[in-house]
């Protein structure tokens, strides 16, 4: 029985780790997708988590489906089809780590998650189901993600989600504005980046656009503020805590690691989401923040996510920015 299930994108990412002879880029091959990356961050935090997706039944999903065993997430529910290839990603980094992508999905496995592939047994063991916008992007995995997040709202589990815009995916902005809104109202907990709040709320004040979110009736949104840090919003209660000073690498996965430590320290309290401190607040913040930056140290997603006990170390011995 799983404490998580996380429903969306399992891939590969092509991650850039050099120059060769000839000053042709090297890639490294790293398995990723922001679901699953929250799925094995969870994992590794000590939370037993399952994943419901979809890969190509070659070389790529069956080397996916490994890895993310390795990590021990249950994988009982991904698919595999022989109607096309796993879903590939090519990271591109900028002289501070930070990246962006070109993606390789028309068609992608990961799109053609259907109903018939999702076990929801596994929904009703969980006690969290956690989703992002990518698996909204086409169908049927758009109305496969919305039946299952609209399945666990009815069981009453507890949701969490990620807006993730990747707007080369989506064929219209408008589009997508308009699907990532129609689901906020089914999240408990949100993350959500600048760019994001921004795009969604047109507030450039981010209080001001939680708050708007707030009143769709979300209990618990974080921003993420790359460098500086993250912000967080919960009844009347908000504040801001800065982040680590590490030397990135890729921040790939960075908000996927932040998004898993907020969902570990908020299951593990015995009332979940009811009467949050705002000392509280600032201890999940900060060990998010530790998550993402230790995240941010190394190359790739899943092969980046960090431990209970390194989180700790980095807290009790690294820098704030």
């Amino acid at each position: 029985m799983s404490i998580i299930c996380a429903i969306g994108e399992l891939l590969i990412d092509f991650t850039p780790m050099g120059l060769s002879n000839q000053g042709n880029n090297i890639y490294e091959q790293n398995p990723g997708g922001g679901p699953a990356n929250v799925a094995v961050a969870t994992s590794m935090l000590g939370l037993p988590t399952s994943f419901i997706g979809k890969v190509g039944n070659d070389g790529f999903g069956h080397e996916l489906k490994q890895a993310m065993m390795e990590k021990k997430v249950d994988v009982s529910s991904l698919a595999m089809t022989d109607k096309c290839h796993t879903t590939l990603a090519f990271v591109h980094l900028d002289d501070d780590g930070d990246r962006s992508f070109t993606f390789y999905r028309k068609s992608g496995a990961d799109i053609l998650l259907s109903e018939d592939d999702i076990d929801f047994s596994l929904i009703d063991d969980c006690q969290l189901l956690h989703f992002s916008s990518v698996s909204l992007t086409d169908e049927p995995s758009r109305s496969t993600t919305i039946k299952a997040v609209k399945y666990a709202k009815e069981k009453g589990k507890l949701i969490s989600y990620d807006p993730n815009l990747r707007e080369l995916l989506w064929d219209n902005l408008e589009t997508a504005k308009e699907v990532i809104t129609s689901m906020l109202p089914f999240a408990d907990i949100l993350k959500i980046s600048e760019e994001e709040l921004l795009f969604l709320t047109g507030e450039t004040n981010m209080l001001t656009g939680c708050k708007k979110l707030q009143q769709l009736g979300i209990t618990l949104i974080f921003t993420t503020l790359g460098k500086k840090g993250s912000m967080f919003l919960y009844k009347d209660l908000t504040g801001s805590d800065k982040t680590y000073d590490v030397k990135v690498a890729d921040t790939t996965g960075c908000g996927d690691s932040f998004m898993g430590a907020i969902i570990y320290k908020v299951m593990n309290r015995e009332k979940r989401l009811v009467d949050i401190s705002l000392e509280e607040l600032h201890e999940i913040s900060d060990f998010a923040n530790g998550a993402g930056s230790l995240t941010a140290m190394k190359k790739g997603g899943v092969p980046a996510m960090p431990t209970c006990s390194d989180v700790e170390k980095l807290q009790n011995e690294a820098a704030k920015l």
